[in-house]
C-alpha cells in the first residue's frame, strides 16, 4: 500500500495552531487577525463611588491574550462622614454600643439611657454631668483625618498565572502609586490598574478595600504613603 504524503496536513495544522507542540486551546486565536481589543484605559475609566466607608470593591474576570491587555477604574470617594458602618476609635477611647440586650455581670448595676432626662443646652443634672452619645460618624479630627486605601492582589490560587498579573493604584494626577495601600483625603479621586504581564489568558480576583482606617496626619508613620497631591 503506497504512503500518503501527511506535509500538507502537517503545514495546515502549523498555520492554524502555531508549530509548538504546546497546544494549548486558551493560547488559539480564532482568527487570524492580531487587532487587540479595546478597555477602560487610564484617560477614559470605568466610573464609580463610594459614599459608605469602609467599602471593598471586588473585581473578577481576565484580561490579556487577545482581550485588553490593561483595565481601569476611577473610584471617586465622597464620604461626608455620616453614614459608617464601624467605629473608629480615638486615641485613649473605646467605642461603645448601646442595645436592648441584657448582660448580667457581678458587680455591676444595670443602667438606663433616657436622653429626654438631658434636653439640649443642658450640662448637668442633679450632680451628674450628661453624656453625649455618637452615632457612627467619622470622628473629629483637627485639620481633616486620611482614609486607607488598599489594594489587595487575591490571586486565583495558581502561582504561574498569579505572578504574571500586575495591581496599582494611581493618584489623582494619573501617575503611579509606590505602595498597594495609600491615604487619601474623604473627599478625592484615584485609580486602579489591573495589568496583564504576559502573552496569555489571565484570570484575576482584586479587591480594593477604603476606609479601614481614618487616622491624622500625624499618626501615619510613612508618609509617603498619602497620595502625593495631598501631601502638606
Amino acid at each position: 500500500m503506497p504512503h500518503s504524503d501527511v506535509t500538507p496536513e502537517i503545514l495546515r495544522n502549523h498555520i492554524a495552531y502555531g508549530a509548538s507542540d504546546y497546544n494549548n486551546s486558551s493560547n488559539y486565536g480564532a482568527s487570524k487577525s492580531l487587532n487587540y481589543a479595546k478597555g477602560p484605559s487610564i484617560s477614559r475609566p470605568d466610573n464609580q463611588h463610594c459614599t459608605v466607608v469602609p467599602h471593598t470593591f471586588k473585581y473578577e474576570g481576565d484580561i490579556g491574550l487577545f482581550g485588553t491587555e490593561n483595565y481601569f477604574t476611577k473610584i471617586r470617594v465622597a464620604a461626608p462622614g455620616d453614614v459608617v458602618t464601624v467605629c473608629y476609635e480615638a486615641f485613649g477611647w473605646e467605642c461603645a454600643m448601646f442595645g436592648e440586650r441584657v448582660i448580667e455581670e457581678t458587680g455591676y448595676d444595670l443602667a438606663v439611657v433616657n436622653e429626654s432626662l438631658c434636653p439640649e443646652g443642658t450640662t448637668d443634672l442633679d450632680g451628674y454631668n450628661c453624656a453625649n452619645t455618637l452615632g457612627n460618624n467619622l470622628p473629629y479630627i483637627q485639620e481633616g483625618g486620611f482614609l486607607s486605601v488598599e489594594l489587595k492582589n487575591m490571586g486565583v490560587n495558581n502561582q504561574f498565572i498569579d505572578k504574571w498579573l500586575d495591581v496599582r493604584l494611581y493618584t489623582d494626577q494619573r501617575e503611579e502609586h509606590e505602595y498597594n495601600k495609600m491615604y487619601v483625603r474623604q473627599f478625592s479621586d484615584f485609580y486602579v490598574g489591573i495589568h496583564a504581564r504576559n502573552t496569555k489568558r489571565l484570570p484575576f480576583k482584586v479587591a480594593c478595600v477604603i476606609g479601614v482606617e481614618y487616622i491624622s496626619y500625624e499618626s501615619i508613620e510613612d508618609k509617603n504613603m498619602i497620595m502625593k497631591s495631598q501631601r502638606p
